[in-house]
This record gives structure tokens, sequence and C-alpha cells, in this order.
């Protein structure tokens, strides 16, 4: 299959300090730590009210943007670890995976879509850990975590 994946969930992305390996490509020889990995086809339905999918695409591995979003997301896995965020990534135009048709991007383009499924924001550069994780923070249930992970806190020590 040409079109390649990569999905990373948070708890991997927090395992990994800067410059480690997210995903090997095991069909190929492989120059960068960054390489997707080959997935088939991904289904947001999986995700629902678990992970919160980043889906970055490209026309090819290699657009500048592409290589720049996959390096600034490896800066704060940390980050994205607390959010709960899964990565996602087809760089295949020519497969229209349901990603594709779903969110129909043009060139390079990332999307961030809530645990409930709905398309938070759409972004055609690359975005930061930092704003990522503000537009995520601004999230209602993303604010409900929050106060829970708070109360629990509070329940516990009292």
């Amino acid at each position: 299959m040409s079109r390649r994946l990569f999905i990373t969930f948070g708890a991997l992305l927090a395992a990994n300090v800067a410059g480690a390996t997210l995903a090997q490509d095991s069909d190929a020889t492989v120059e960068s730590d960054m390489a997707p990995q080959a997935m088939g086809d991904a289904n947001l339905n999986d995700f629902l009210w678990e992970k919160r999918p980043i889906v970055v695409f490209a026309d090819t591995a290699r657009d500048p943007a592409f290589i720049r979003q996959l390096e600034l997301l490896e800066d704060r896995p940390e980050a994205l670890a607390e959010r709960d965020v899964v990565i996602l990534t087809d760089t295949d135009p020519n497969e229209l995976s349901d990603l594709r048709e779903k969110l129909r991007p043009r060139g390079f383009m990332l999307v961030l879509i809530g645990k409930d499924g709905d398309v938070k924001l759409r972004k055609p550069f690359p975005w930061s850990v930092r704003e990522l994780s503000r537009a995520i923070d601004k999230m209602p249930m993303r604010q409900q975590e929050i106060r829970d992970r708070r109360a629990d806190g509070v329940g516990s020590s009292g």
C-alpha cells in the first residue's frame, strides 16, 4: 500500500525523548526517525471519546510544512500525551482514504479533532505543540477533564 498513515498514541509520545523514534517503517530502509508506519485505513470512530486525533496531511512526505509539523509535534510529547492526543498522517493524495474523503485536504493541512469526533481546528500551516495545547485546553471537554482531575486530587488527600 503506497499511502502511509502514522499513528502514535499519547502514551508512546510521552515515552519518547526529543529526537527519539516515533515509528519505524519495517518495509524499507529509513533514514529518518520520523518515517511513517503503514497502518491501513484509520477509522476516526476508533478514537471517539478516548483520544483527540491530530491529522497531518501532505501531498508528499517531503513537503517542508509536513516535515516541520512532525518536528514540532516531537518537541513536547508529554504535553500531547497529557491531552490524550493521537497523531495520524496521510501523505498520498492519490489514494482517497476515508480521512481524505471526510476532511478534504488540499496540500498540507493540520486538523484537530475533538474526542466527540468533530473537527475543532483546520490550519494550512504547521502549529507548535504550545498552540495546539492552548486550543485543546479551551475545549469544554478538556476543561471538564481538568476539573475532574483537580476534584480527584482534592478528594484523595482529604
